[in-house]
Order: C-alpha cells, then sequence, then structure tokens
C-alpha cells in the first residue's frame, strides 16, 4: 500500500492536515534519546553536586514543557490537549549517557509522536545547556520514536 505525504495538497503546497472527520481516540507516543558526555560531567550529575543544581529536574521541567509547546515550533502541528507527559532519565556511569524517554497522551483526533520527540530533544538539549561549561563535547543522539498506539494507523512497534 502506496502512503502519500499527507501535509502536502495535490498541487505540491504544505498544508495543516484537516482533522475534522476524524475520530477521537486515545492516543499514546513514546520517544527516546541519548546525551554522551565526559565522565566528569556524567558524575557530577549523578551526584548531584553540578554548580547549576538539579540537572535532570530541570530537564525535566524543561521536556514537559516543550511537549505543551510542540505546535508553536513544527509549522504544521495541530495544537492538542495533552492528558499527561511523563519523562524519566536513567544515567549510564559506564558509558557515560543519560537516557531520557518520553511518554505523552490524549484523547483527540491525533497523535503525540511529535510532542513526545520534542520533549526528548529540549530535554537533551537542557542536559547540554546546562552542562556545557563543563563539557563541550557531548553528542545528543538516537532520538527516536519507540513507539505510538491509536488513531486509524493503530499500534507501532520499534522492531515489531
Amino acid at each position: 500500500m502506496k502512503k502519500n505525504l499527507t501535509h502536502f495538497t495535490k498541487s505540491g503546497e504544505a498544508h495543516m492536515v484537516d482533522i475534522k472527520n476524524k475520530n477521537i481516540t486515545d492516543r499514546i507516543a513514546v520517544a527516546s534519546g541519548k546525551i554522551f558526555m565526559s565522565k566528569d560531567s556524567i558524575k557530577k550529575i549523578k551526584e548531584g553536586n553540578h554548580k547549576k543544581g538539579d540537572v535532570l529536574g530541570i530537564a525535566r521541567i524543561a521536556a514537559i514543557t516543550a511537549s505543551k509547546k510542540t505546535s508553536d515550533l513544527i509549522p504544521l502541528c495541530h495544537n492538542i490537549n495533552l492528558s499527561s507527559v511523563t519523562v524519566d532519565f536513567k544515567i549510564n556511569l559506564s558509558k557515560k549517557y543519560v537516557f531520557c524517554k518520553a511518554e505523552v497522551k490524549t484523547s483527540g483526533k491525533t497523535g503525540v509522536e511529535m510532542e513526545a520527540l520534542t520533549s526528548v530533544q529540549i530535554g537533551l538539549l537542557t542536559i547540554y545547556d546546562m552542562c556545557k561549561a563543563i563539557d563541550k563535547s557531548m553528542i545528543i543522539s538516537e532520538i527516536q520514536l519507540e513507539s505510538k498506539k491509536g488513531g486509524a494507523s493503530g499500534e507501532w512497534n520499534r522492531g515489531k
């Protein structure tokens, strides 16, 4: 089955997708990503003695806020009322990275994949911002959609 890009008219012009005839369904999206950093940076985050304070706590608030602002950042995204946003960070000291996972939920006519991806990206960028004074070599990578549920296309899981 050939899928068409929905953000373009038949003549190739960009437009916002009309969702008025879509059904309201429960929708969930999960995204993840990593930020790799120096041993010193990750140690300061883990021990909670970074001079800028609670790095992961501030990054979590930034990530949640970003999910709510996605339609302000991505031109063709719909403004969505979110039901919940959960952001978790896990520190991998031996491999020197912080893993971020965001789960976004709504009950509506369009999905929340972009909100979950935006949440992860901004959470990791906030960590970068707070740690850049001691580590400019950080690398943000592996930003990806892990899964989504709801809507006409149903359920999708990475690797399945």
